[in-house]
């Protein structure tokens, strides 16, 4: 199969640095598989980090090269898939400000996590015309390599299906004579188990509770023991529940039938304490950890390798990205040349 006849994928992660095991469980660890499936393009969106970082930029590319050193270790291979970087594909935003024009603003003021992150992130000012036409500026991202489906989770969902709309707006004002402009994406849902931090909560780099991909074993066994564990379970001789326990979902996602097993029995008849179970737990997050570090190390001792990938992976993108950008200037008579004909008045 050539990529040609594979379906294309385009999705993308912000310019945050360096990734935790969340970010690996929840997208990339996906994506890996999907680089032998599909046609994947996968960008890193260092753009989309100023709708919320815009007042410090000092450390956007070392962010950014940091997001590519973690996806090389995870397994992606720049001869299986497309990696670039946003900023380096201009034609981005000049579909962005094209399909601005013909967006409703009440379809960017509806976006859930519009709201969202407006309630839940009070100590920056988001009352910016960028935050709020950020899914737009999505949808140029998706739009321009006219992907076929965006691996998302549900709570992405709406960000695609505004694309949709907005791929349909345009394909109504401008396709003329072609069937269509834009294909509409399809949301393909990934699979992604929920990742807990030490706290119990969503790990996230922002809670202070996450698995660093680039921890290394003393880190992650000293981060584990801190974990916390089935509340009803206070003394040692108590029977605990791995169901509701967070070091038990780690288990689930990461260790091996026979581990789990011995978890189930061991917690439930208090035959093991908490510090074993997470011992147990540390061991199968180090043997995901170590080969991934490894991979990772041969980049970090040459960061000028890193670099190429995502130069000539924006090289290949800028190309598909200008072939869309003729269609799109064509549909929108916006591809001016030196044999300007005005257009003949057909009432006359």
């Amino acid at each position: 199969m050539t990529p040609s006849t594979k379906k294309r994928v385009l999705s993308g992660m912000r310019s945050t640095g360096k990734l935790h095991l969340g970010n690996y469980v929840g997208a990339l660890e996906n994506w890996v598989r999907m680089q032998d499936e599909y046609d994947c393009f996968f960008f890193i969106a260092d753009w989309h980090a100023l709708t919320t970082d815009y007042a410090d930029t000092s450390r956007l590319k070392e962010n950014s090269v940091e997001v590519l050193l973690d996806w090389l270790a995870a397994g992606l291979d720049p001869a299986k898939c497309v990696m670039f970087i946003q900023s380096h594909v201009p034609a981005h935003a000049e579909l962005h400000l094209l399909l601005s024009m013909i967006t409703p603003l009440g379809w960017l003021e509806r976006v859930p996590t519009y709201k969202e992150q407006k309630e839940n992130i009070k100590e920056k000012d988001l009352g910016t015309y960028g935050f709020l036409g950020y899914p737009v500026l999505q949808s140029a991202d998706i739009l321009i390599y006219k992907a076929d489906v965006v691996p998302v989770g549900e709570d992405q969902v709406a960000h695609v299906e505004l694309t949709r709309e907005i791929a349909r707006r345009f394909n109504g004002f401008y396709a003329g004579k072609r069937e269509y402009v834009f294909p509409e994406p399809a949301a393909l849902l990934t699979p992604a188990a929920r990742l807990p931090g030490t706290d119990g909560r969503k790990m996230s780099k922002s809670y202070g509770n996450a698995v660093m991909l680039t921890d290394p074993e003393p880190v992650v066994r000293q981060k584990l023991k801190t974990m916390v564990t089935d509340p009803a379970r206070v003394r040692r001789s108590d029977p605990g529940n791995p169901d509701v326990c967070p070091v038990g979902d780690l288990h689930k996602i990461f260790s091996t039938k026979e581990t789990m097993a011995k978890v189930y029995e061991g917690c439930r008849s208090a035959g093991i304490g908490c510090i074993e179970c997470k011992s147990w737990a540390a061991d199968a997050l180090v043997n995901i950890l170590n080969p991934m570090q490894e991979r990772r190390k041969k980049y970090e001792d040459d960061p000028r390798l890193a670099w190429d990938i995502l130069e000539a992976g924006s090289a290949r993108a800028r190309g598909v990205a200008g072939t869309t950008m003729n269609e799109v200037r064509e549909s929108m008579r916006l591809d001016y040349s030196s044999n300007y004909e005005p257009v003949k008045d057909s009432k006359k």
